[in-house]
């Protein structure tokens, strides 16, 4: 992926770089500075993205993958060609910003609710071809990762239920085809959806879109009857409404929030004087 992305940016050749002439073949050093508050993700990234231009190419953390920057902050020394400096600046702090802005909305969430058992996970709303970088970066901001891809478990929504007709019906089919040991999560939207899950004994069952007092009552109903079962909170979960969900009981909250509405977080790169 990341030879493909220098390959979008350099095209032909970086023609300004390249009219330096010997100049970039010279060894030089850059430091990389936080220009906004955030937690910092994507320096590995970023050092492969280096050493793919020129394998000399050494980036050396200042602060550590995870950490909570603030502006001025210098969280990186790199030292290579300054033609490899200047030529893989733009794609490696493309990643690292966009890596660290979803990290840093990922602390935020993970922070509101650190107090309550409830675990804040990821989803599969990601970027196509950015997923794995995505969900790394909600990783480092103390999320834990759903389901990678489609193949990584069952989650009967509520289409899948529409097309089999019930939920008894779409887990009984399903059973009978998947591999063991993958898990069997199903969407409910209604506490008769909750109790046709409980019926159908399946691994984890779905609360998505429910109010919050609904949502207690069904977190109380499979406690009560199959305390085993772990419960996912899902559905339009902001900062304001997170500790209200989280609240009710449940095991898990997920939302695609940090991924889909973090901005990114401001880096930029300095070469130093020779």
């Amino acid at each position: 992926m990341l030879q493909g992305w220098l390959q979008e940016d350099i095209g032909r050749g970086d023609r300004t770089t390249a009219g330096l002439g010997t100049i970039a073949d010279q060894p030089h050093g850059a430091v990389w500075i936080a220009k906004a508050p955030g937690v910092v993700a994507g320096l590995p990234i970023a050092q492969r993205v280096f050493a793919l231009l020129d394998a000399t190419t050494e980036l050396t953390p200042l602060v550590a993958e995870g950490s909570h920057c603030e502006p001025g902050t210098a969280i990186a020394e790199i030292t290579g060609t300054l033609g490899a400096l200047l030529t893989g600046e733009r794609v490696a702090l493309n990643l690292a910003m966009r890596l660290s802005g979803i990290a840093t909305l990922t602390r935020q969430y993970v922070d509101k609710i650190a107090d309550i058992p409830a675990q804040l996970v990821d989803t599969r709303k990601t970027t196509p071809g950015l997923r794995l970088l995505e969900k790394y970066a909600t990783r480092v901001g103390g999320a834990r990762n759903h389901r990678l891809g489609l193949d990584d478990g069952v989650m009967i929504k509520d289409n899948h239920i529409a097309a089999a007709g019930s939920i008894a019906a779409a887990v009984a089919q399903i059973r009978q085809q998947i591999p063991y040991p993958l898990t069997i999560e199903v969407e409910t939207e209604t506490l008769a959806m909750v109790e046709a899950a409980l019926a159908a004994q399946v691994d984890i069952i779905m609360l998505d879109n429910m109010l919050p007092s609904e949502m207690a009552q069904a977190v109380t109903l499979i406690r009560q009857t199959q305390p085993h079962i772990k419960i996912e909170a899902s559905g339009n979960v902001t900062l304001q409404t997170l500790r209200t969900v989280a609240a009710t009981g449940v095991d898990y909250i997920s939302t695609s929030a940090p991924i889909t509405r973090s901005p990114w977080l401001d880096l930029s790169m300095r070469i130093r004087q020779s």
